[in-house]
Formats: structure tokens, sequence, C-alpha cells
């Protein structure tokens, strides 16, 4: 049965209000990452742009990166894409045979379900001291899981671009070739995870003196950042990916960075 003339005008003044959303943001994409990236080449910008219509990916909320010439997807904005295409559910084990607890390796196996009724979409993820950040090791285990989720999602949604965890490393992203010194842990890390030296928590507390940024909206930032209801639930490599979120923009463009903190500080809609 052909749709009545009211539907169809419905149907077109919703494709037209999602062009006009897509497009509008996009031109934040692209305004965003010229201020935080520099000059980038026509074929970056255009593919910023098609990721940002297609997929809805917000580089303010850290859902893009643009490291060693390339952009790479987060594990927070694959979760917020799922969670926008209402995705049915994500089933997680590790594979036994592969994995090998005395030796940090660890294989995992993701299913993700679109629908309730659909077959899943498969990805597996590894991780051992070799492909993983020094920064990282002892948490091989979490790290495999994110990269089989991550893998997972990519395949489920068409997302054509690689994502940041399944590389190992910011530092081999950002070109960084020299060998990290060894230095002493210190006492009272945040998950025992560490950052060139420092725990992440002295790192992100170093940032806000720094740039003298609001504690509490920092941390409300870094909660929607990581994709979780409070921080302490983020995994230390998603902490880190803040962390190095949060320095890039503090220095390039520290403005901008404050009205976004800002927003957390907004007060909600109806609210006395």
């Amino acid at each position: 049965m052909k749709p009545s003339v009211a539907t169809q005008n419905k149907y077109r003044s919703a494709r037209l209000l999602g062009n006009r959303c897509s497009e509008k943001l996009a031109s934040q994409n692209l305004r965003l990452a010229r201020t935080r990236w520099g000059a980038l080449t026509s074929e970056s910008l255009q593919t910023l742009k098609a990721f940002s219509k297609e997929f809805g990916f917000l580089i303010i909320a850290g859902d893009l990166l643009f490291l060693n010439s390339g952009w790479y997807v987060t594990h927070a904005g694959l979760v917020r894409l799922a969670r926008r295409k209402h995705c049915a559910g994500i089933d997680v084990k590790p594979v036994a045979h592969f994995s090998n607890s005395a030796s940090s390796r660890w294989v995992f196996k993701a299913t993700v379900f679109k629908s309730q009724s659909g077959r899943g979409f498969v990805g597996y993820g590894d991780a051992d001291p070799s492909n993983v950040s020094p920064l990282f090791h002892g948490t091989e285990m979490r790290v495999a899981e994110t990269r089989a989720v991550n893998r997972a999602l990519r395949k489920a949604y068409g997302i054509g671009i690689c994502s940041v965890e399944e590389i190992g490393s910011v530092d081999r992203l950002s070109g960084s070739t020299s060998a990290p010194k060894k230095l002493p842990q210190p006492a009272g890390n945040y998950g025992n995870g560490n950052f060139g030296g420092r725990t992440v928590r002295d790192r992100l507390c170093q940032l806000i003196r720094q740039h003298q940024l609001d504690a509490t909206l920092v941390k409300s930032y870094a909660t929607d950042f990581c994709g979780v209801k409070m921080l302490r639930d983020a995994s230390r490599e998603q902490v880190e990916n803040f962390v190095v979120h949060l320095a890039d923009w503090a220095e390039k463009d520290r403005n901008a960075l404050l009205c976004q903190l800002n927003s957390y500080g907004a007060p909600k809609a109806g609210a006395a």
C-alpha cells in the first residue's frame, strides 16, 4: 500500500532535518579539526566529513583522533555509535586455546548483535607485552577485550578506519621511535598504570593546575569522554586517551576547552 501524501511529507521533512543536522555536525568537526591539528590535507578533511555524516562521530567528544596523518576512531566513539544504533548486545569471551596467563598473552572473541534476531558480527583481539604500550603492561587481558569489541563493532557498522586501541601505543602512532625509559613505579598508582613515569592521576592533576581548569568539570568531561557512569569504571587505556586528548586541546585552544568544560556546569533543563 502506497503511503499517504501526509506520510510522505513527514518522511521527507525528517530526511531534510537529518541532513541539516549531519551538515552542521560535519562543519563543527572540520572547524575543530583545523584548530586542533592545523592545516590538514583535502583528503583528510573529506574523510572526516564523510565519517561525520555517516556515523555522527564528534571530535569534541573524543570519538576521533588524528594521529600520524590518519584518522582513528576511539573505543568511546564506537560504544556511543552502538548506543545510537540501538545495538542489541555484545558477547565477549576469552579464547582459552590461544591465551596464556603466565606470559600475559590474551585473546578474546567479541560478537556484536545489531538486532535480537541477527547472527552477529565477530571480532578477535589479542594482547601481550610485545604489542601493548609499556604504560599498560599488566593490563593485557583488558586491552585484548577492548580490541576484540572494537573490531566487532567496526565490522558490524562498517567502520573503515582502525581504532586507536588496536594499535597499542599512542606514542607509536605519534611517530615516536625512541625506546621508552624504564622508570621506577611510583606509589599510589591509578590502577597501577603510569604515564611517562607519572601516574595518570598525577599527570591529570598537573594539567588541571597548569591550565587552571576546574577539577569538577574535568571529571565530568572525563566520565562522558570514556563513556562510563563513574570515572572509576573507566579502563586505564581510556583514561590515558583522555589525558592525551585534554593536554592536546589545552595546549592548542584553551578557550575552546573552557567552553566545553563549562557546558558540564550548565543547569539542566527544568532545574530551579
